[in-house]
């Protein structure tokens, strides 16, 4: 998939990977959508990326994946700017055990939510153009963390979502691919504080710690991969990992009949 010309639309966008996610579609021809709650770290990323590419190849919206009403206006704002959706990448996510019925509200169902409402318009059934959707996961979507029982399950959600979405749009015709991109810890605000984060197993915090003795990713690292998942248009149900040390493509079993 040539990205030339092509909208795509980010959530959490502002900052960490929705950040360089932005930068690198922008790189390579496409016209990107930023949605975030953080209106301040949005208009300032927007007026830098004006100087870079100019004004018409970036809209910013303060958008909660958490609100229908926010995220279907932003959708609405999109197709009436740009004239259709080829890319979204579900992004937005939050680190807290504390606060886990939100982790699972921005993390899975902000995913499902924003997937829905971008396959009404993406939908070649419905007179969309097809595309691709992108769900940001984790390594810990594919073996489980002891400090982070929620977060764990939020992103095994997201990478079983994505490649159920997967097959249904395949055997439906929907034209959409879909993929989920599972990096190991990340150098953002989210890992920064995770240690502070972790509500009633903040006495496993050195599980983490040791893990991120092994290595950490650049936000740039984790673009490049999200990059290769869009672009390549023989990836669909896809979960990549990528760790400082390697970076492969997850196998899963068919399931028996």
């Amino acid at each position: 998939m040539a990205l030339n010309g092509k909208i795509a639309v980010v959530t959490g966008a502002a900052l960490g990977i929705g950040k360089a996610i932005t930068e690198i579609l922008l790189q390579n021809g496409a016209t990107v959508v930023l949605l975030d709650v953080n209106e301040n770290a949005g208009k300032s990323l927007k007026e830098s990326l004006d100087k870079q590419h100019g004004r018409e190849r970036t809209l910013f919206l303060n958008c909660n994946v958490e609100s229908e009403e926010q995220l279907k206006a932003a959708f609405q704002k999109t197709v009436q700017t740009f004239g259709g959706v080829d890319i979204l990448c579900n992004n937005a996510g939050i680190f807290d055990e504390g606060t886990w019925e939100k982790s699972v509200s921005i993390n899975l169902v902000g995913v499902i939510r924003g997937t829905y409402l971008a396959l009404e318009l993406m939908n070649k059934l419905t007179g969309g153009r097809g595309g691709v959707i992108v769900n940001i996961a984790s390594i810990a979507g594919l073996g489980p963390f002891a400090c982070c029982p929620v977060y764990t399950a939020t992103k095994y959600g997201v990478v079983g979502f994505t490649q159920a979405m997967a097959a249904a749009s395949t055997a439906s015709g929907y034209g959409i691919r879909f993929n989920a991109l599972c990096p190991s810890l990340v150098q953002t605000d989210l890992s920064t504080h995770m240690l502070d984060r972790l509500g009633q197993f903040s006495h496993l915090a050195d599980t983490i710690t040791k893990y991120a003795d092994k290595g950490v990713l650049n936000v740039s690292e984790v673009a490049e991969c999200f990059l290769e998942l869009v672009m390549d248009a023989t990836k669909n149900g896809e979960a990549l990992v990528v760790t400082p040390n390697f970076k492969k493509y997850r196998t899963f079993p068919p399931l028996t009949q």
